[in-house]
């Protein structure tokens, strides 16, 4: 292959920004030893408080490109991005294409890349559900069976690619880039003032235990009765412990869709007393870094949530039937707890009369992530 000089990275969604984040940043340290960066953000997520805050939290520049595809079913969007990015392709002749996770927009973006002919990484490649219901499955499968180079965060998703014929030389374990925009960040975001705004906090610490919830995948917001079992579960959670519900833009418009948006009320910013289901909007990456690490509890349906917890220490209760993130469960403070509602009830009841959750720190998740994926970026497709 011919010396790369720089690469397009591609970004869609949220968790996209944190994995770019920490190897842009480990990019740009390196000066000329290193190929130059891009950034291209799809506008997969595209208001304010699911996308821009986080280039501030971040630390992260503004992209270089903006897509603007917005939302559509899941064939608009990825369509979208592909016409977009080929146009984007064919205009800067990027010299590799990094795409992270497993959104539409990295699915999208790697067929647009591998088709022209230019070298493509995975990050956070190999990670596997066994679920093909999931649209994020099907991305992740298609993703790693066309990209040419395959991070991986652990050695489970390295079986996985092995078991599915990826070559091994293809292979790169790296660790987990999620935990590296953590690590760097975790010192900011213990200076948010996020429980004091919620009235949770005595001084500098939390007045009283309280738990998070997040819930966004389409399998548990997109149907009313699913959406409703889960709501009045955590309900009963919340009668012993508050809960606070940073709410999806597209959890809301689904909840108002099927009339329980008045139980989802948001609570305006120091707004007393707490108690019961604590609704906000979406908040920003230190604010929320700092809401789960002195958490009591977290319920999520998210993947990146479910490292986080196991690197913060706090018990978390995963809202699915399955996970793409199984070392979460095995080495970590994760449980699997589905979504029928007396079941959640009871992991919850259990996992506040436990003592508070430790999990393992598994293998390369030291916040070295990004400067192994550079190395390996220099190594194969070449330097500057």
């Amino acid at each position: 292959m011919s010396p790369v000089r720089r690469l397009a990275f591609v970004a869609g969604a949220r968790p996209n920004f944190m994995k770019v984040a920490p190897i842009i940043a480990e990019m740009e340290r390196r000066g000329n030893t290193a190929p130059r960066a891009f950034l291209v953000h799809t506008g997969q997520h595209y208001d304010r408080d699911m996308s821009e805050v986080f280039f501030e939290d971040l630390q992260l520049r503004r992209p270089d490109v903006f897509l603007g595809v917005g939302s559509a079913s899941h064939a608009e969007q990825t369509a979208k991005v592909m016409i977009a990015f080929e146009k984007l392709c064919v205009d800067e002749r990027p010299d590799g294409v990094v795409v992270v996770g497993d959104v539409n927009s990295t699915v999208a973006a790697a067929l647009v890349a591998v088709k022209l002919g230019i070298p493509t990484a995975h990050v956070e490649a190999g990670l596997r559900s066994f679920d093909r219901t999931m649209p994020e499955e099907i991305n992740r499968i298609v993703t790693d069976a066309i990209a040419d180079l395959l991070f991986t965060t652990c050695e489970e998703a390295d079986a996985n690619l092995l078991r599915e014929g990826v070559a091994s030389s293809k292979i790169h374990l790296v660790g987990n880039v999620m935990i590296d925009s953590l690590l760097r960040q975790r010192a900011r975001a213990r200076s948010s003032k996020i429980l004091a705004d919620l009235g949770l906090a005595h001084g500098s610490a939390p007045a009283r235990p309280y738990g998070v919830l997040t819930l966004h995948r389409p399998s548990n917001v997109d149907a009313s009765d699913r959406l409703a079992g889960i709501l009045d579960a955590v309900g009963k959670v919340a009668s012993r412990i508050p809960i606070v519900f940073p709410i999806h833009p597209r959890t809301m418009k689904q909840a108002e869709a099927f009339g329980l948006a008045e139980r989802l009320r948001p609570r305006e910013r120091g707004e007393t007393p707490t108690e019961g289901l604590v609704v906000t909007g979406p908040l920003g990456y230190h604010d929320f870094v700092r809401l789960v690490a002195d958490a009591r509890l977290v319920l999520t349906d998210s993947g990146g949530i479910q490292e986080e917890t196991t690197i913060l220490g706090v018990s978390c209760l995963t809202l699915r039937d399955n996970t793409e993130r199984g070392i979460t469960v095995t080495e970590g403070t994760n449980t699997l707890v589905g979504t029928d509602p007396a079941r959640i009830v009871a992991a919850a009841e259990a996992a506040l009369d436990a003592p508070s959750a430790h999990g393992r720190m598994p293998r390369l998740w030291d916040g070295r992530a990004a400067a192994r994926i550079v190395d390996v970026l220099v190594r194969e497709l070449g330097g500057p």
